[in-house]
C-alpha cells in the first residue's frame, strides 16, 4: 500500500494505522495462499456463461421489451434459455417479479406440493423467513401447513454434514420433495459443498428415484465450477440480487430444473394455462444478462472479501465459519462475537464503508419475516442486494454476524478495516492481538 492510499484511509476514513497494518498483513496471506484457486474458478465460470450466451445466439434485439401481457417477449425467453444452459437444466423460470430468494423457493415448493404431500428438509431448520412460509414459526396466514402440506426436518450430524441414514429413515409414503439448503443461513455451520450435495442426492435417488430433490442455491452460485443441478438436483432456486445478478440486476429470482417441474412452478407464478407465456420483464433483460455475465468476477471479489474477513477476525481470536482452511461453497462469512454490542458495532462499521447511506447507523429492528430483531448493514446501489457489501445478524446468542458480498475486493477490504476500526475504537477487541 502506498503512502497516498494510507493517507486517505487515515485522514478521510479515520482508520488507525495499526488497523491498516494488521489488515495489510492478512491481505498478503490471502494473495499468497488463496488467490490462484479463486481465479481458476472465476475463469472457468466466466467462459461457461459466455458460451451459454453464444449457444443461445443472444443478440441486441433481445434487449427490447414489450408491454401488457408480455406475449412474444423474446428477451424473456432468451434469458430463460441462457439460464438453462448455464445451470445444465431442461428449463428455467427467470422473472423480475420474483421479489427474493424466499419468494423463489416458496414459488417452487408451492407449485409442486399438494395437500397431503410432505416436504422433508434434510439440512436442519431452514432459513428464518422460510420457517414462517412453512408455518413452523410465527402465526402467518396461508402457510404450507395451513394448506395441509406436511413438514419434517432432519438435523445435520455433529460434523455439520447431511445425516443420510436419518434422512432416508425419515422418508414416508407422503414425502414428495427432499430439500437441501446449500448456504449456512443464520446458523453456525459451513455451506454444503457440491461434493456433499452430490453424495446426498446419489443416496436419496438410489433409495427412491421418484423423490424430487430441491436445492436452495442462494449465495452459492459460481463459488464452485459446477452447480447442484449438474450433480442430480431436480430443481433449484435463487435470487438475482445475490450472486447471479452480478450487482446489476435490479430485482428478480430464478428457478431452474426439469421441464415438467418448471411448468408446475410457472403455473403457480401466473395461472394454469398461462404459465411462462406471459409476464412483463419491464425492460430488465439487459440488466439481468449483463449481471449474469459479470457474476463470476463479482462472486470472485466477494469470495476474496469473505476470506479476508475470516483471516482478520480469526487472528483476533474470534470463531469464524467457515474457517480459513475450509472449502467454501457460498459467499457468506460468519463471525461469532458472543456479544450484542460487538455485533452492532461490526455492522455499523460495514455500513460506514458503504457508497450509499454511509452516514446511516443501523440498529436492530423487527424485520418482516424474522422472529428475532435483525440488524442489517446494506448501503447498496440495489436495495437489499447481498452481492453488494453487506452484513446482517439476528439478535440472539451466540451473536453471529454474517458478512457477504462486495462488488470489488478493495471495497471489501475497506469494509473489513472500517468494521475492525469501529470495534478497536470502542475497546471491543483484544488490542494485543493486532500483531503484524
Amino acid at each position: 500500500m502506498n503512502e497516498y492510499t494510507r493517507n486517505i484511509l487515515c485522514k478521510q476514513y479515520g482508520i488507525d494505522n495499526i488497523i491498516i497494518e494488521y489488515v495489510e498483513s492478512k491481505d498478503k496471506v490471502l494473495k499468497e495462499k488463496y488467490m490462484d484457486m479463486i481465479e481458476k474458478v472465476k475463469e472457468y465460470n466466466q467462459y461457461k456463461i459466455i458460451h451459454a450466451m453464444q449457444e443461445a445466439k443472444l443478440n441486441a434485439t433481445h434487449f427490447n421489451w414489450t408491454t401488457g401481457y408480455g406475449y412474444d417477449d423474446i428477451g424473456r425467453e432468451k434469458v430463460e434459455e441462457i439460464y438453462s444452459y448455464v445451470f445444465g437444466t431442461e428449463d428455467a423460470l427467470v422473472r423480475p417479479t420474483i421479489v427474493s430468494g424466499t419468494h423463489a423457493i416458496t414459488l417452487t415448493l408451492s407449485g409442486i406440493l399438494r395437500p397431503g404431500d410432505e416436504l422433508l428438509v434434510i439440512t436442519g431448520s431452514p432459513y428464518d423467513t422460510l420457517q414462517k412460509v412453512i408455518g413452523i414459526r410465527g402465526n402467518e396466514k396461508g402457510t404450507f401447513i395451513e394448506y395441509g402440506i406436511k413438514y419434517n426436518e432432519v438435523p445435520l450430524d455433529s460434523n455439520g454434514k447431511i445425516d443420510i441414514e436419518k434422512s432416508l429413515a425419515s422418508v414416508t409414503d407422503k414425502t414428495k420433495i427432499v430439500m437441501i439448503q446449500r448456504s449456512t443461513g443464520y446458523s453456525d455451520r459451513k455451506a454444503l459443498t457440491i461434493d456433499e450435495i452430490k453424495y446426498a442426492i446419489d443416496k436419496i435417488k438410489a433409495f427412491n428415484k421418484d423423490l424430487i430433490i430441491m436445492v436452495d442455491n442462494c449465495y452459492g452460485e459460481f463459488i464452485e465450477t459446477v452447480e447442484p443441478t449438474n450433480v442430480g438436483a431436480d430443481i433449484m432456486a435463487g435470487s438475482l440480487i445475490k450472486n447471479p445478478g452480478g450487482g446489476i440486476s435490479l430485482s428478480g429470482g430464478y428457478v431452474v430444473g426439469r421441464k415438467d417441474l418448471i411448468e408446475l412452478v410457472a403455473n403457480r407464478s401466473t395461472a394454469p394455462g398461462i404459465g411462462k407465456e406471459c409476464g412483463l420483464t419491464f425492460g430488465m433483460t439487459r440488466n439481468t444478462l449483463q449481471g449474469l455475465f459479470l457474476a463470476p468476477m463479482i462472486v470472485g471479489e466477494a469470495f476474496k472479501g469473505a476470506l479476508l474477513n475470516a483471516l482478520v477476525y480469526k487472528g483476533l481470536g474470534f470463531r469464524v465459519v467457515p474457517d480459513t482452511e475450509d472449502k467454501r461453497s457460498d459467499i457468506i462469512q460468519g463471525i461469532e462475537f458472543k456479544s450484542r454490542e460487538k455485533v452492532i458495532k461490526y455492522c455499523q462499521g460495514i455500513q460506514s464503508a458503504s457508497p450509499v447511506d454511509s452516514y446511516v447507523s443501523p440498529e436492530p429492528w423487527k424485520m418482516p419475516g424474522y422472529e428475532d430483531e435483525v440488524i442489517m448493514a446494506a448501503g447498496a446501489f440495489v436495495q437489499g442486494s447481498s452481492i453488494e457489501l453487506s452484513a446482517d445478524a439476528p439478535m440472539r446468542e451466540p451473536y453471529f454476524a454474517y458478512y457477504q458480498g462486495g462488488l470489488t475486493y478493495n471495497h471489501c477490504k475497506l469494509g473489513v478495516m472500517m468494521s475492525l476500526n469501529n470495534l478497536y475504537k470502542n475497546n471491543l477487541i483484544d488490542k494485543e492481538k493486532l500483531v503484524y
